[in-house]
């Protein structure tokens, strides 16, 4: 009996092993018929769209030419405005060169002519200043210069002057009134 056991629980153990590589075998078969059907497909729509291209593709390149002379012509539309601009200006400079007779650059003649003429302007400013200087009487000089008391200086933080004060001397800086003291009160902190 043991035996029968044994043999029976052997071909039982055969027909799950059997049933387990028959299951296996399928889904392997599945899988591989499964590459084959998506390699199919992608053949397929491989061919329509190359079908669809050939096609299509006369149409696509002229809209493509279409799209690249309007890009043209706007091209040419911007060249065109900036050398409408560059025109402009070069017009507005040569009108205001004109105005300022700025057409030439100066040359090195007038240049010459321009230090002569100083130099004779210089030399008539001399004989003048001498002829003044001969015609006018001689001046008397005392013997005593007259003393002047200067006021004492006060000391001003540097930086800080009044508005309107400067090139003035001391003696003849006008001041101000004295104003009255005012006394403030512990209580109210300055501010």
């Amino acid at each position: 009996m043991a035996d029968d056991k044994k043999k029976a629980s052997k071909r039982a153990g055969e027909k799950a092993g059997d049933r387990v590589t028959d299951k296996a075998g399928e889904i392997a078969k599945n899988i591989w018929l499964a590459g084959v059907g998506a390699y199919g497909r992608a053949v397929d729509e491989a061919q329509g769209r190359l079908e669809k291209a050939g096609v299509e593709s006369p149409k696509l390149f002229r809209d493509l030419v279409k799209a690249g002379a309007a890009l043209e012509e706007e091209a040419r539309e911007a060249i065109e405005a900036g050398q409408a601009a560059r025109t402009s200006v070069e017009d507005r400079i040569n009108r205001v060169r004109d105005n300022f007779n700025m057409q030439l650059p100066a040359r090195g003649e007038d240049l010459l002519a321009l230090h002569e003429k100083i130099d004779r302007l210089s030399n008539r400013i001399d004989e003048l200043t001498e002829l003044l200087a001969a015609s006018a009487p001689p001046r008397k000089t005392t013997a005593k210069k007259a003393t002047r008391k200067k006021a004492p200086t006060k000391k001003k933080a540097a930086g800080k002057s009044r508005p309107g004060t400067a090139g003035r001397t001391e003696a003849t800086r006008k001041t101000a009134p004295a104003k009255p003291a005012t006394r403030r009160s512990k209580a109210a902190p300055r501010k």
